[in-house]
């Protein structure tokens, strides 16, 4: 960037304008003249190369002069540099993918297909965080490991499918241990475990409240997020008559447990009954947990007045030379 340090010194070209016309009034006068009885002769002679030059003192000087001005104002450049320093987040998302997930009472939508679809908008508006997917049932599974390459989690996330009767169940003691054991190691300032389950703990070799505790040591914070609304929910079943068909399921969440988890780590409990309440959740846990970026700048200035003085007080010799050799008047 280029600037003027004391611009108000520019207010001084101002004059350059007035003296040009001066300049031009003045032209002629105070001059020697001789009389002749016939000038006929000296307009065929023309003008001599000196009488042409004659114009160029004056223009000289006021080059010299809007030049030295400038340098007045002090020209200078101007670079800036900025020192960003990020403070990402690790956080793992630990997913229920029990058959009840499959219940569908997040319209339009099952529940499985809303929180993925909720997930996916999360993961898209964070930056600078490192980011895993951890999945549960009866089992709990890695489906991918902390990362910054969205675009490879989006995609294992769109992988994410419902548990078949082999490990049906709901573990979260285990999810929750799986996605403790993905952040342990980390170096981040923040630990972040995001929970959402549709049920009550039923499986797994440690329970919840005690996978909460181990958190805790780790200085891991956890959000829970018991989704699905109150009372019943539509849950589709295969009939080998009548084919797919719907009966109503209760709803059961352990709210309790869930609260008391959030508790232990310093987080918060949430009740998702719809897919907009969803979105609010994850929106109000997006606020909760921001990035840390802290931006420094520097400016460096380089001053140029030089770069007019120079070419000013060589314009202002060359008159001066000019005007008293070559272009030199007598009187």
């Amino acid at each position: 960037m280029f600037e003027f340090r004391d611009p108000y010194y520019l207010l001084l070209l101002i004059a350059v304008p007035f003296l040009a016309w001066w300049y031009y009034i003045r032209k002629g006068r105070g001059s020697a003249h001789l009389k002749y009885s016939d000038t006929g002769l000296l307009r065929r002679i023309g003008k001599s190369s000196r009488q042409r030059l004659l114009p160029l003192l004056p223009v000289l000087n006021l080059l010299a002069l809007s030049l030295l001005i400038l340098a007045l104002a002090r020209p200078q450049a101007s670079s800036k540099e900025q020192q960003v320093t990020t403070e990402g987040i690790d956080i793992v998302l630990a997913m229920d993918v029990s058959s009840s997930m499959l219940a569908e009472d997040f319209k339009p939508n099952n529940r499985i297909q809303a929180a993925k679809s909720v997930a996916r908008e999360f993961i898209k508006k964070r930056s600078n965080d490192r980011i895993g997917l951890v999945v549960f049932a009866g089992e709990s599974f890695t489906q991918c490991p902390l990362t910054l390459d969205y675009g490879v989690l989006l995609s294992l996330m769109e992988q994410v499918k419902i548990a078949d009767k082999s490990w049906d169940g709901t573990a979260i003691g285990m999810g929750i241990v799986n996605a403790v054991n993905r952040l342990r190691d980390s170096k981040a300032k923040s630990k972040v475990i995001i929970l959402l389950t549709d049920g009550v703990n039923n499986a797994g070799q440690i329970d919840p409240i005690t996978a909460s505790q181990i958190a805790k040591a780790y200085g891991i914070r956890i959000y829970t997020i018991g989704a699905g609304k109150q009372g019943t929910a539509m849950y589709p079943v295969q009939d080998p008559v009548f084919g797919k068909r719907y009966v109503p399921m209760q709803v059961r969440i352990d709210e309790e447990t869930l609260r008391k988890i959030a508790e232990n780590t310093d987080g918060r409990y949430f009740r998702a009954t719809d897919t907009q309440k969803l979105k609010q959740i994850y929106d109000e846990i997006g606020k909760l947990e921001k990035t840390k970026i802290e931006v420094k700048e520097y400016t460096h200035y380089d001053e140029r007045y030089l770069s007019f003085v120079i070419p000013g007080l060589l314009l202002f010799l060359l008159q001066v030379i000019l005007a008293n050799t070559y272009l030199r008047k007598l009187p």
